[in-house]
């Protein structure tokens, strides 16, 4: 679909979410006047329509590899790659929800009490995935960075401090299980994140949003806990393997 000035705002957003962050960049209301053109919309805020568009047309032409095969990339390239992708993602998109949760909060709040929960929930959920990142991005990320220099420059390794890469992997862990428990309640609450009748799009919007977040999550998840960490093990153990020969 190639997007164009007379498009109706409102339309865009009920069919693909993700142009909502392009209108809210913009300061250009998707939801209650959602019924105008591109156009009058952004002569209304004096904006430059093609400047909009051009945003709005890179979401739509942006897609996800799903053959990527991160199995084949070296542990530091993936431990970049989640960094500055998925946590990034994290970062960004928890300062686009928390907004969308207090207004509809407000607006449907009343109607649909659920919604206070969900918003409890994300914010627990948003505050402790922050942490835990700072854990990966300060101690355990350095630490398999330093692995993979190490085997590549045929180097041998000092234990760290927390004795073996397995102990802060299994903090990980841990508090990814909490987190996807966290993501299974707010799916639950939500109905599996299907807005009622008399959702407005920004409780659409909001309601995708979550599930986009948490299936980034999931992804995020499964690259460390199915790849990375096992990899990280793998050669530290090679390593100190090499270290008493």
């Amino acid at each position: 679909m190639n997007i164009q000035e007379n498009n109706i705002i409102g339309e865009l957003v009920a069919n693909d979410y993700r142009t909502a962050s392009v209108f809210k960049k913009y300061g250009v209301d998707f939801c209650c006047q959602g019924n105008r053109t591109i156009a009058d919309a952004c002569m209304a805020k004096k904006v430059d329509p093609k400047s909009v568009i051009t945003d709005l047309n890179q979401i739509n032409q942006e897609q996800l590899s799903a053959s990527t095969d991160y199995k084949s990339w070296p542990i530091d390239l993936l431990t970049d790659y989640i960094e500055k992708k998925h946590h990034r993602y994290v970062e960004d998109k928890t300062q686009e929800i928390k907004p969308y949760l207090d207004k509809i909060c407000s607006v449907h709040g009343e109607h649909h009490p659920e919604l206070f929960e969900i918003r409890d929930q994300f914010i627990a959920s948003a505050g402790e995935l922050a942490a835990h990142m700072k854990k990966e991005e300060f101690i355990l990320f350095p630490f398999i960075r330093k692995l993979a220099k190490a085997r590549q420059e045929n180097m041998l390794i000092d234990a760290p401090s927390f004795g073996t890469v397995q102990n802060p992997i299994a903090m990980m862990h841990e508090e990814h299980n909490i987190e996807g428990d966290r993501f299974r309640k707010i799916e639950e609450l939500s109905n599996h994140y299907t807005p009622p009748n008399d959702a407005c799009n920004t409780y659409r919007v909001t309601l995708a949003l979550l599930h986009e977040f948490e299936q980034d999550l999931h992804l995020h998840i499964h690259l460390e806990n199915n790849i990375l960490f096992p990899k990280a093990i793998e050669m530290e153990a090679e390593l100190m393997r090499r270290k008493v020969m």
